[in-house]
């Protein structure tokens, strides 16, 4: 059965399916002896090529689907190459043959925890879709005064520069004083959403932490800077979660 092109450079790990349009059109991509055009199908068995180089597909591409967690560390940047030269999350992951790895759910340079990766174009589209609505829980430190009519209004809903926003949970945890803890969860994963909602109360965050993304924990033991791939359980609760069809 024949597939767009672009779903299936995108389910190889090369980029979402927007980017692989745009190799397309760029004319990166070639089926046998032909320059690709948008519109092309081809069955599992294509001889395709990106910059020259042959594409070696799986029959199967839920066979090849992995999926990594990351702790990130404060300091490194969701980027796969930075001008100014910092640390960036993918350094430290394994490497892959032939494929790469896509981020879902970046975290600005500031704010540590859970980063999912995984080899899937496909996955990763559904993971970072606002339509698909996943959790994204957070532990959040905040400085100033916190009472019952803001936590109302964060999860009312607050008008932000790019509209309106607001927490599905809030949960107060340790602290005392200025220094409070709260645990926070949203269904999108807008430009540092969290802070925003937070500064739009005159409450400052000074730390964040991300926890969950979807179904998946970050563990205790996984300490700043170490990943781990996700096992067969995990992967098919992720996948059924976005109404992917389970790996094998």
């Amino acid at each position: 059965m024949s597939e767009k092109l672009q779903k299936v450079l995108a389910a190889y790990g090369l980029g979402s399916r927007r980017e692989m349009e745009r190799w397309i059109q760029q004319g990166r991509v070639s089926i046998a002896t032909q320059v690709a055009t948008l519109g092309d199908r081809v069955e599992r068995d294509a001889k395709i090529f990106v910059d020259g180089k042959l594409i070696q597909l799986c029959s199967n591409t839920s066979l090849c689907r992995r999926v990594l967690i990351y702790h990130k560390p404060a300091g490194e940047v969701c980027t796969r190459h930075d001008p100014e030269n910092r640390p960036t999350v993918f350094l430290n992951l394994p490497r892959l043959k032939e494929q790469r790895w896509i981020m879902v759910g970046r975290l600005d340079l500031s704010t540590l925890g859970l980063l999912l990766f995984t080899n899937d174009g496909a996955l990763a589209h559904r993971l970072s879709h606002p339509s698909y609505e996943i959790e994204r829980e957070y532990a959040v430190r905040v400085l100033g005064a916190v009472n019952e009519i803001i936590l109302d209004r964060l999860k009312k809903g607050v008008k932000l520069s790019d509209g309106i926003a607001a927490f599905t949970h809030i949960k107060e945890c340790a602290g005392k004083g200025a220094n409070r803890w709260y645990h926070v969860t949203l269904k999108e994963g807008r430009n540092r959403e969290v802070r925003r909602l937070w500064e739009s109360q005159s409450v400052m965050v000074s730390r964040l932490i991300r926890i969950r993304f979807g179904d998946i924990n970050l563990p205790a033991d996984l300490k700043r800077g170490q990943w781990r791939e996700l096992m067969a359980n995990d992967l098919h609760q992720l996948e059924s979660l976005v109404g992917l069809a389970a790996s094998v």
